[in-house]
């Protein structure tokens, strides 16, 4: 267990139960309490929390298929490059990158003024729905909004993508069926987070049909906050 796959893995998990905390307790207090209440420092607090962990997911995500990368294109010096240092700082790097992002965007939410009515169509404060009820000019929210999720999602997702590239050229060099079914398998758990995990993400943030329906938008945002880190744990330990 003590591998670089098992290190990020044990960090996903973490990041994962983080990521339900900030919006499913306070979902079912609601249902509880048959109050849809929350307080406006309560709900800053928790876009910076659901954008912290969500770019932590992101990170470790982009990290696991390096491995996988390294792990089947480069085996001799797997060991050598995967080092613990390596990981370690690793994540890290991807959690200060997450924290800058959640406190750039939290901030900048600070700056805006709200009408005196507030309802959000939606079962957590997700920033989207927040700026759409903003009555001052809303133009620099949504530039910041678009310019860090290219560059922290798209960029990334880019970067999967060669990995990924690379590892089936390297497979389909394999001679034996047996090597390349084991080969596949290793990264198949990977790559069903992966789908599910961008798919739904890019969906809220990127497509201005699912921004613009709040129905649409909540059952997007459900997959990938809720869905995706109940499915993770059934997804490696069916796997392993």
């Amino acid at each position: 267990l003590h591998t670089p796959m098992y290190f990020f893995l044990s960090n996903l998990s973490f990041v994962d139960i983080c990521f339900t905390t900030t919006t499913i307790p306070k979902m079912l207090v609601n249902i509880q309490t048959q109050s849809k209440a929350i307080s406006y420092m309560g709900c800053l607090t928790q876009i910076c929390f659901v954008l912290t962990f969500a770019g932590l997911e992101n990170g470790i995500l982009i990290m696991m298929a390096y491995d996988r990368f390294v792990a089947i294109c480069h085996p001799l010096r797997y060991n050598v490059i995967m080092s613990p240092r390596l990981c370690g700082l690793l994540v890290l790097l991807s959690f200060l990158i997450s924290v800058l992002d959640a406190l750039l965007h939290t901030s900048m939410a600070l700056r805006l003024s709200f009408c005196t009515d507030l309802k959000i169509p939606h079962f957590f404060c997700e920033l989207a729905h927040i700026l759409k009820l903003a009555c001052s000019d809303i133009f620099i929210n949504n530039l910041f909004v678009y310019l860090v999720t290219s560059l922290l999602g798209v960029v990334p997702l880019s970067g999967i993508i060669f990995s990924y590239t690379r590892i089936v050229a390297s497979i389909l060099k394999i001679p034996s069926a047996g090597g390349k079914y084991k080969a596949f398998s290793t990264c198949g758990s990977h790559l069903i987070v992966v789908f599910l995990f961008y798919g739904t993400g890019f969906g809220v943030y990127l497509s201005s049909e699912a921004t613009h329906s709040s129905r649409k938008s909540a059952i997007v945002s459900v997959i990938y906050t809720v869905v995706t880190p109940m499915m993770n744990p059934f997804i490696y330990s069916l796997r392993n």
